[in-house]
């Protein structure tokens, strides 16, 4: 990594994420120790690829439109900024303008630069940032009513920049996996098992992730460590994720929880970190 890269190796994301790991990056790097190329199978707003310090990347998601976003700020950097900057004016801070923009959001290719420029425009104005996808696959989170939200230039350039030893691919976890060699390193930060039946309110793209897809996770994770790679994995902390984990050491921590739309219902919960 050059000295440049090296100097903005810890930039907050520029993305709001539901179940965002930016404020445990540094818990999360002491279990992923060291390696070449970090691995993650499930990217999200890219905070521990902002937060830690590899060679190389190989950062993953089921999202076409995250990972659309990401090459195009990778690649195709001041044409996306200059684009988002156009839905950073005021016309289109209103209610009516985000539900136009948002209908347009959905007619678009993954890979199309005004799409990903929407992406960042409805991540700023959707309510509590969230992403979530209705079952036909089209973004479904209703308007914010955010007073003034601000275009994140800094962080996109500093995010573009360091994209420059990353490779973004849209796959799931399992054709992630099959990508993995020895040096590596793996950090899994799934959609996590609901801590109750109301909980999971979040889908991150149009399939869910169900209960078969976290025992496969854990599948892949022990095949890996057999293979003597370090796999770490994030989840919530109960007794069925501890069972799935059984074969890794388990660090519990709170976590405190900002994404629910009642202030009456955040607060502290149980997180594990899944080191195999």
């Amino acid at each position: 990594m050059d000295k440049d890269l090296n100097e903005i190796i810890y930039s907050t994301p520029f993305l709001k994420w539901a179940g965002g790991k930016r404020k445990l990056v540094e818990v999360i790097s002491k279990s992923l120790a060291g390696g070449d190329r970090l691995v993650e199978p499930f990217v999200g707003s890219g905070a521990v690829f902002m937060g830690t310090n590899y060679k190389k990347y190989l950062l993953c998601d089921t999202n076409a439109d995250l990972i659309g976003l990401f090459n195009n700020l990778k690649n195709n950097t001041e044409k996306l900024l200059a684009e988002t900057e156009i839905f950073f004016s005021g016309k289109f801070k209103t209610e009516e303008a985000f539900y136009e923009l948002r209908e347009r959001f959905n007619t678009l290719e993954a890979e199309d630069i005004k799409k990903s420029a929407l992406f960042v425009y409805l991540n700023k104005h959707a309510f509590n940032g969230l992403c979530r996808y209705n079952n036909k696959g089209y973004f479904n989170v209703p308007f914010g009513k955010y007073t003034n939200p601000q275009l994140p230039i800094k962080e996109m350039l500093l995010f573009a920049k360091k994209a420059q030893i990353a490779e973004f691919k849209c796959l799931d976890f399992k054709e992630t996996f099959k990508l993995v060699k020895k040096g590596d390193v793996v950090y899994a930060d799934p959609p996590y098992v609901p801590i109750s039946a109301t909980s999971s309110f979040t889908t991150y793209a149009k399939e869910n992730f169900k209960l078969e897809a976290q025992n496969a996770l854990a599948d892949e994770a022990n095949k890996a460590k057999a293979y003597g790679i370090r796999v770490v994995i994030s989840n919530s902390d109960q007794s069925i994720t501890r069972e799935m984990y059984k074969n890794s050491e388990i660090e519990s921590i709170d976590v405190m929880r900002s994404i629910s739309s009642k202030g009456s219902t955040r607060g502290k919960v149980k997180e594990l970190i899944a080191i195999f």
